[in-house]
């Protein structure tokens, strides 16, 4: 049997795409042979009840994921991947043998994406997601709303005299959804990613309380803004905040982040050679921009329409992309209009496989713009993984913990980095 068989008998309805049942089911089986499968399946299986009428109709048989990409057989690993989006987080820890043991995310449309690709739909939100029934993971993964202290995204508020940051009721308090998690489950490292001006935002206050209350937390934090353009054909600009345990890592220790490639890459290896002429501007909004542009250029601003060069690389893809793609436009022939990228082009230049679904999956071009304007380019987050995972392996930079016995016979857990013993 194939997951997509037992899906279909499962999750039956549009409406439970945002159900809770089916994030239990899908998670119950993909945990089916490790601990975090009792976390899921009183749920999961009063859900399965609920909806199978059918005797002979068994979820437990051995089933084969017709996803592209499967939970791994042997995991070495495991992670927990909040505000889950499309998976751009999940891809790269999976790839390193990871196994994802619990995923939430809010969006729908996003969760529908996710489900096509990884077999499995996240949680929804997070705030009403108890810590307590979250599974034990090794490494926990968030990328955070940006919004709260994006420019972009303070600039609006500002101007509708809405607050930002922490300040920012409905999103920029996420963060601290987060802290209670770690707090609770204690993983030994961490992964959060936002915009760059989240280091700057409130005059570098607001970072000052992320480190503050990590560190508080027991955490060594590390922190570097990365640009994407030296992975894919884009200037996207991310921090990257690490962390590692001190309970299990040593003080001295530090993380190194990688490195980037020394060239940048051309926008044009990720163009398609035949695009559907919807994707073009009308001469509407061509006309449109262009009047745009030419006010704030004659105002001293910089606001306006990009125009690609093929040769070089692209603006930062933002959610927005979908009204009318004009921070990346495609120039075409010499009497054309230019043209946004299609979906196809931004899963590439967000870096995700070629075998990561998006067709025909019921998720329309206007979702799949917002989903990967808000997605992490995949190829820097797999290097920062790589480089955690190198971290964690260290045996240099990790804690021994030795075992003693006392006179009574209780144990005793004492630090020492050479050796185990026990007497």
């Amino acid at each position: 049997m194939k997951y997509s068989e037992i899906r279909n008998r499962l999750i039956q309805k549009e409406s439970q795409w945002i159900e809770e049942g089916a994030a239990y089911v899908t998670h119950y089986l993909q945990s089916r042979d490790n601990g975090a499968s009792k976390y899921y399946e009183d749920e999961a299986l009063k859900y399965i009840d609920s909806l199978v009428q059918e005797p002979e109709f068994n979820y437990e048989i051995p089933f084969k994921y017709d996803v592209p990409f499967p939970p791994p057989e042997n995991s070495k690993f495991k992670f927990i991947d909040l505000f889950a989006g499309i998976g751009g987080f999940r891809i790269s820890f999976q790839e390193l043998n990871g196994k994802c043991v619990f995923s939430s995310e809010w969006n729908k449309y996003a969760k529908k994406t996710y489900d096509a690709n990884f077999g499995e739909v996240p949680f929804g939100d997070i705030t009403q997601i108890d810590e307590k029934k979250i599974p034990d993971h090794d490494i926990l993964i968030g990328g955070f709303p940006c919004q709260p202290f994006s420019i972009a995204g303070v600039s609006k508020k500002n101007s509708l005299g809405k607050k930002h940051g922490f300040l920012d009721e409905t999103q920029g308090t996420l963060f601290f959804d987060i802290c209670r998690i770690i707090k609770e489950k204690k993983p030994k490292a961490f992964l959060l990613e936002n915009v760059k001006n989240l280091k700057s935002h409130d005059k570098g206050n607001t970072f000052k309380v992320i480190e503050k209350t990590l560190k508080k937390l027991g955490y060594f934090v590390f922190s570097k803004v990365l640009d994407a353009k030296y992975y894919v054909p884009q200037h996207r600009e991310r921090i990257f905040i690490v962390g590692f345990s001190m309970e299990y890592f040593n003080e001295s220790v530090v993380f190194n982040f990688p490195k980037p490639p020394k060239s940048e890459l051309q926008i044009k290896t990720i163009l398609e050679k035949k695009v559907d002429k919807k994707y073009t501007l009308s001469d509407k909004l061509w006309e449109y921009l262009q009047n745009y542009a030419k006010k704030h250029r004659e105002k001293g601003n910089g606001f306006g329409f990009g125009l690609v060069d093929k040769n070089g690389i692209s603006r930062t893809l933002s959610a927005r992309y979908y009204k009318d793609g004009s921070e990346i436009l495609i120039p075409q022939g010499k009497d054309e209009n230019p043209r946004r990228l299609t979906p196809e082009e931004c899963k590439k230049l967000m870096g995700y496989p070629d075998k990561f679904k998006i067709k025909n999956i019921g998720v329309s071009d206007t979702q799949l713009y917002k989903q990967f304007g808000n997605s992490v380019a995949v190829p820097v987050v797999r290097e920062v993984a790589n480089a955690m995972l190198y971290f964690m392996n260290n045996d240099q930079n990790k804690k021994e913990k030795v075992i003693l016995m006392n006179k009574n016979n209780e144990e005793i857990l004492k630090e020492k980095n050479e050796i185990k013993i026990s007497v």
